[in-house]
């Protein structure tokens, strides 16, 4: 079972929501996320993108724009080279967009995840060369290519690397390299993706040029800069947030064909867009292509002034993912089969010698979520064995690789997720020695439900959470607020939908009064937990009776007589409150989100 935990920190909550015109109940989310001074509570509730850091703090860019001024002046050839990921496709459209407008002679190329790996190498250095090429500007990759830029430079090759993950101990001898994690660079806010490093690049650039940059473009740019934080899951905090904040705002209005195309496709056209959205409709759409197919392909959505061909190329992008979303599926259940016929380790390494490559971080993910230990999931590819690693709070995957880097071809990646490249033969070395030096302990495997405020289901009043909108976007690092409510009495329940992940009960809480409250999740589970924890026989009696008579959807007017609650099913839950609009009617939904 899960360890709750409510947050017990201590502040004056009244002087903060009178000072902000907020609830104390608002004031307290706000404190349980560090949100304290007024200065912070500030900058989270109204925070702009004109708070965004000078973008020259970051190191190596005033270098970087003089360089790329000479180039300009000189009409040099410039080739961007990006990553199949949405954080590289995007990073790799805004380089493209910002240098055209500026009159640059520029071309893109997006690596081929079977055949060239992760990011610059070899042969994509070669054929700048012989293509003619002058310069070359990396993309959410470069920072561990010290070989590989070592050689573009007695080419003769101007190279700028733009990347945001941990530099190594050794760095390439690029002509400028940006990426806020090198030691002594000045950039507050360190947690950006890597386009959001190439929209601060264009930024500066246009800058240094004194050369407006229009506020059409910007927006663009900034829209590709915030799909992309949200899809490389970037804490929703700082910069961020307001990246991303402003985003939602715009999405619905964007001025790029290509999005709007693939926004349509996706069916998502006519609702109020969230950061989910954003990571679990779009993102996997144009992450797709870099997965089974071409990444070239979601890059030229981001850049077709077409329609007819942006509405072509997002049907097809939809169709390539649903192809993903079958073959994950499937090898999910493989992977999941393999862990439970095995001993658990601290951290577990799944070997799936002909999984498709390009799904071992998904499945990483998925795995993780339901064991909650650090996962790396390996495969076999043309260059030996590779593998993406998703970890935890208690584990920084990056720093753990590095311990035992001797083991690999290459690898990278920062505290949640990481990728590498290994001989066949130094598998079960890697599984060995990544769990012997682990110090992850018993409780670093359970999970932690932080639970916000004990709210009574009668508190969360629709007027209340309309407020909690000045929160969002909720995502990784800015947790949508989760309540908790003890001694629930179920007394009805009704399964929704065939695919056994949802359900809809009539309760009542420790006062009598009666609420709905909605289940989304693994409802075989639940009922298990329920036969175990009660009975059989309470359980069927609970699906059996008319949920319709019970539910009182006026609200929570009727009270019920606590002696007819007489060998009920009594639970503690958390829950998080949320809008509902159905047909004219908007009320508050109750989502139940843990039991016990």
């Amino acid at each position: 079972m899960a360890n709750w935990t409510i947050s017990a920190v201590r502040e004056d909550f009244d002087e903060i929501a009178n000072e902000f015109a907020i609830s104390p109940i608002t004031a307290r989310l706000l404190v349980n996320r560090n949100i304290r001074s007024q200065e912070e509570i500030t900058s989270y509730l109204n925070g702009t993108l004109a708070d965004l850091a000078d973008p020259f703090l970051l190191k190596g860019l005033t270098d970087a724009v003089k360089i790329l001024e000479g180039k300009i002046a000189a009409n040099a050839k410039i080739r961007i080279i990006g990553d199949y990921d949405a954080d590289g496709i995007c990073a790799t459209a805004i380089l493209f967009k910002g240098l055209t407008t500026l009159g640059v002679q520029v071309d893109t190329v997006i690596p081929d995840r079977i055949k060239d790996g992760y990011g610059i190498n070899i042969d994509l250095i070669n054929n700048a060369a012989a293509a003619g090429i002058d310069t070359i500007i990396t993309c959410d990759n470069g920072i561990a290519a010290v070989a590989e830029i070592a050689l573009a430079r007695q080419l003769g090759l101007t190279v700028i690397v733009t990347d945001h993950h941990e530099p190594p101990d050794e760095l390439p001898t690029a002509c400028a390299i940006i990426d806020p994690h090198q030691t002594d660079c000045l950039y507050p806010f360190k947690a950006i993706c890597g386009a959001t490093v190439a929209l601060r690049l264009i930024e500066g650039l246009f800058c240094h040029l004194k050369t407006p940059l229009s506020p059409i473009l910007y927006d663009e740019l900034v829209l590709l800069a915030a799909i992309a934080t949200v899809c490389d899951v970037m804490e929703l905090c700082g910069e961020n947030r307001i990246l991303v904040k402003h985003c939602l705002k715009e999405l619905g209005k964007c001025q790029n064909i290509g999005l709007k195309a693939l926004i349509n496709a996706t069916g998502i056209g006519d609702k109020k867009l969230t950061a989910y959205h954003i990571g679990f409709v779009i993102g996997p759409a144009i992450n797709a292509t870099g997965r089974i197919d071409c990444a070239n392909r979601s890059l030229s959505l981001l850049l077709t002034s077409d329609n007819d061909e942006a509405v072509q190329i997002a049907a097809s992008l939809v169709a390539i993912n649903e192809e993903r979303k079958l073959m994950t599926s499937q090898r999910v259940t493989e992977a999941m089969q393999i862990v439970e016929a095995m001993e658990l380790d601290k951290v577990i390494v799944i070997y799936l010698p002909d999984c498709h490559e390009s799904l071992a971080g998904i499945i990483a993910g998925r795995i993780r979520e339901h064991y909650h230990r650090p996962i790396f999931v390996l495969t076999d590819s043309e260059d030996g064995v590779k593998g993406s690693g998703r970890g935890m709070d208690a584990y920084h995957m990056f720093d753990e690789l590095s311990r035992v880097k001797n083991l690999f071809i290459k690898f990278g990646g920062h505290k949640l997720a990481a990728g590498l490249t290994m001989a066949k033969e130094n598998v079960e070395t890697f599984r060995h020695l990544i769990n012997e030096n682990a110090v992850l302990t018993a409780d670093d495997f359970v999970e932690k439900v932080k639970i916000d405020i004990a709210l009574p289901f009668g508190f969360a009043t629709l007027d209340l959470v309309k407020e909690f909108a000045l929160l969002e976007p909720f995502g990784v690092g800015n947790r949508k607020p989760l309540f908790a409510q003890k001694g629930v009495t179920f007394l009805a329940g009704q399964e929704m939908g065939t695919s056994g992940r949802a359900a809809r009960y009539t309760v009542a809480d420790s006062d009598g009064h009666r609420h709905e409250l909605v289940y989304f999740g693994d409802i075989a589970t639940f009922n298990a937990y329920l036969d175990e924890a009660f009975s059989p026989e309470l359980r069927k009696n609970l699906y059996q009776k008319d949920i319709a008579t019970r539910n009182n959807r006026s609200g929570s007017d009727t009270i019920i007589e606590k002696n007819n609650v007489y060998q009920s099913i009594i639970l503690n839950v958390t829950y998080q409150p949320e809008i509902n609009h159905y047909k004219e009617r908007v009320r508050v939904q109750l989502i139940m989100q843990h039991y016990c």
